[in-house]
């Protein structure tokens, strides 16, 4: 256990702390000042100059009467369920990496996960736009290519769907009833490099007698996964599963750019993040934008509690 630190100790090294100073400055000021910031302006009908009047509640009580910002926290909840589903992927690569025997191929493998990381997410993000083009881009084609069109057009005339035609190319991004389901196919096959990366942490601090203790009583690879990895790395999913929420529930930049300011057709893809910047940015908002941001972060830290509640790790 460290000593307390004393009186005497912290006056003789007190110029060891300015080494903190800018570190702190700039948490400070780029952190802690904006959402202090955003919490004061929620109260208040703000265009964002100096001009401000105090309306107390009134933009939460707005929020919660809007009917887009509800229906974008029921689309936002959709894909934090599916996005859950997305971990398995990311599970299954790392268990994978894991077990290859060669030191050599688990470092070729994690430095091919890495690689990706260093394009930009906006140059990402255009490469998937136009993978749904409807004439040139690369979904369609394959869709062509397999027949997998002509399955969808007849799945169509079975449940009268309205949305394949056989001579008509698929509008993955301009057709309401498509804008979740292109959502779902974004990031296909759904590898989250950060996730594989903290999954594969989880598994290296596992010990190699507990793997020696499985083979000598005759455990097979699926049971391994099943009793020994996946209770071993709770505590790495209780992160991602941090990372995830936040991530999804706070983010709109894909939306934005695969779709348009107001979601797209029908405002299908809308999020409560989209729907904050929009009020914000395109209708000067500033207040009623800081009064969502609120409620975002209230939904936020619901969620992370439930999930560290209920997620338990019991090694």
């Amino acid at each position: 256990m460290a000593a307390p630190l004393s009186r005497q100790k912290l006056l003789r090294e007190w110029k060891l702390y300015f080494f903190i100073v800018p570190s702190l400055a700039m948490v400070l000021a780029f952190v802690y000042y904006p959402a202090a910031s955003a919490i004061y302006h929620s109260f208040f009908e703000w265009a964002g100059g100096d001009t401000r009047h105090w309306i107390g509640l009134d933009n939460f009580s707005r929020a919660f009467h809007d009917k887009v910002l509800m229906g974008s926290f029921l689309t936002v909840s959709i894909l934090v369920i599916f996005n859950l589903f997305q971990m398995i992927p990311s599970i299954l690569l790392a268990v994978l990496i894991h077990r290859l025997r060669s030191d050599r191929w688990q470092f070729i493998y994690r430095v091919l996960l890495v690689i990706p990381m260093i394009v930009p997410g906006l140059v990402t993000l255009f490469i998937w736009k136009f993978f749904f083009d409807p004439s040139l881009g690369v979904l369609n084609s394959l869709l062509d290519a397999t027949g997998m069109k002509d399955v969808l057009v007849s799945l169509d005339h079975l449940f009268g769907w309205g949305v394949f035609f056989a001579n008509a190319p698929i509008a993955w991004l301009s057709q309401p009833a498509l804008i979740l389901p292109s959502l779902f196919i974004w990031g296909f096959p759904w590898i989250g490099v950060v996730g594989v990366l903290i999954f594969l942490a989880g598994l290296q601090s596992i010990g190699q007698d507990i793997y020696e203790a499985a083979e000598l009583d005759g455990v097979g690879p699926f049971k391994k996964f099943l009793y020994i990895e996946f209770p071993l790395i709770l505590t790495q999913m209780r992160l991602n599963l941090v990372l995830l929420i936040i991530g999804t529930v706070g983010g709109y930049g894909l939306q934005l750019e695969l779709l348009d300011i107001y979601g797209g057709p029908g405002g299908r893809g809308m999020v409560p993040g989209l729907w904050m910047y929009n009020r914000a940015f395109f209708n000067g908002e500033f207040g009623y934008a800081c009064a969502i941001g609120m409620i975002l972060f209230a939904f936020i830290l619901l969620l992370t509690f439930v999930n560290n509640r209920y997620v338990r790790v019991d090694k």
